[in-house]
């Protein structure tokens, strides 16, 4: 249809301003589609989408972008967009207001799906929006380009460092975060010594002076990462309550085996199904468990002298 009140409307939905306009409105039912054309104003100045400079052009190519849906119809944007010729950057696509350069939809419609995938998983928002999922992980790829593109540098005064497992367990990742904000800082593959290191190099010898800690669990790699990199790492390193915990744990467990075995080989059953009140958190034990376990704790007991 020609141009009119339908032309005008969808201007206004996409914001469009000059030079950029709509051309016609096209509604294929059988396709279950709208067909927005875009066109630019006659002798539009066209210029270089790096430098600004304008410039002649070169050609036109006509490109598609997906768009919000118009009722239960998919909302396909097409346009023929010039490429200039531009003296300090050569042959250029001139950028257009409403996508990002080498997407295939519209930056509303990246919106929309990155909403919905900080609600779902990448699967499920691909088939909820008739999406692929590779069409769905580049929007997110995006995203987080331009995230990390807008992400002011940090000189945290502390870190945490934590490796976090995917793939059924066979694949790891090195996560820094900043515990003080709650932001994450870095993300590296695996969980070696390389991983963490990365990161301080990002940092550089000022940042890595500044911290004052640098928490994580007992795994070598980082400690030996924190030890080439940040000045006086061993008493800034601080190794987190859960492993700290974990370890005592193990340690009193194997005092009570040992014992165990050699109470039973004299007749005394003292210890028998004893383990989880050795290991159990005190504060959440239940009154009955205090009565059983409070007799044990008291006694003269190797595994009673190192649970306390």
């Amino acid at each position: 249809m020609a141009r009119g009140i339908l032309t005008q409307h969808y201007e206004q939905l996409l914001g469009l301003a000059p030079p950029w306009r709509i051309g016609e409105v096209e509604l294929d039912h059988e396709a279950q589609e709208v067909r927005v054309r875009v066109e630019l104003r006659p002798r539009a100045r066209l210029r270089c989408p790096v430098c600004r400079a304008v410039c002649g052009s070169h050609d036109h190519r006509e490109r598609r972008w997906r768009h919000l849906d118009t009722m239960q119809y998919r909302t396909i944007l097409i346009a023929r967009i010039p490429r200039v010729a531009c003296e300090r950057h050569g042959v250029r696509q001139v950028a257009v207001p409403w996508a990002e350069e080498g997407s295939r939809f519209t930056a509303l419609f990246e919106a929309l799906a990155i909403d919905w995938l900080h609600e779902a998983s990448t699967q499920a928002v691909a088939r909820r929006m008739r999406l692929s999922w590779d069409e769905a992980a580049g929007i997110q790829a995006r995203a987080v380009a331009r995230g990390l593109a807008r992400r002011k540098p940090r000189l945290p005064r502390s870190i945490g460092v934590d490796e976090t497992s995917f793939q059924k367990r066979h694949e790891y990742v090195t996560v820094v975060n900043d515990p003080e904000e709650e932001v994450v800082l870095h993300v590296a593959d695996d969980r070696r010594q390389e991983s963490l290191e990365g990161y301080f190099t990002e940092l550089g010898p000022e940042g890595c002076a500044r911290l004052e800690s640098v928490v994580m669990d007992m795994w070598s790699p980082y400690i030996a990462a924190t030890r080439t990199h940040v000045p006086d790492a061993d008493r800034k390193i601080v190794f987190d309550k859960f492993h700290v915990a974990k370890h005592l744990g193990d340690a009193v467990d194997q005092v009570r085996r040992q014992e165990n075995r050699e109470l039973r080989a004299e007749g005394d059953e003292r210890l028998v199904r004893t383990k989880y009140l050795w290991l159990w958190n005190p504060d959440r034990m239940s009154r009955e468990q205090w009565r059983e376990f409070a007799p044990l704790r008291n006694s003269r007991l190797r595994v009673a002298r190192a649970w306390a």
